[in-house]
């Protein structure tokens, strides 16, 4: 049996504290509602484009992804991780279908 694990941490308000390394690459910390500190290095083209996004977009939110790495003091590593930004658009208010039947002078 093989089996990856992979995960996906997902994150909105403001983007995580970033460290430059070498390699280009940009270590970043994300820690959840448990307490559980997540670390990941991505590309710093990655990064810049991620810092550009959150800077256009009025409302977004982002994600850490990658294959679970080893277990740390505080949490794990998030091993070959990329980072992307969405941008959140507002939600269209549907109209009530058994309204629009209804008007329509069809009986059910």
């Amino acid at each position: 049996m093989e089996v990856k694990s992979e995960v996906t941490i997902k994150f909105s308000g403001s983007l995580p504290t970033a460290t430059p390394l070498q390699n280009k690459k940009v270590a970043i910390e994300l820690t959840d509602q448990n307490g559980i500190v997540f670390t990941a290095q991505v590309n710093a083209k990655s990064w810049r484009k991620a810092e550009t996004s959150a800077s256009e977009f009025a409302d977004w939110a982002g994600a850490v992804s990658g294959k679970l790495g080893q277990r740390t003091e505080n949490g794990f590593e998030i091993i070959d991780a990329g980072i992307q930004l969405f941008e959140k658009k507002a939600k269209e208010v549907k109209p009530d279908v058994g309204a629009t039947v209804s008007e329509a002078g069809v009986s059910l």
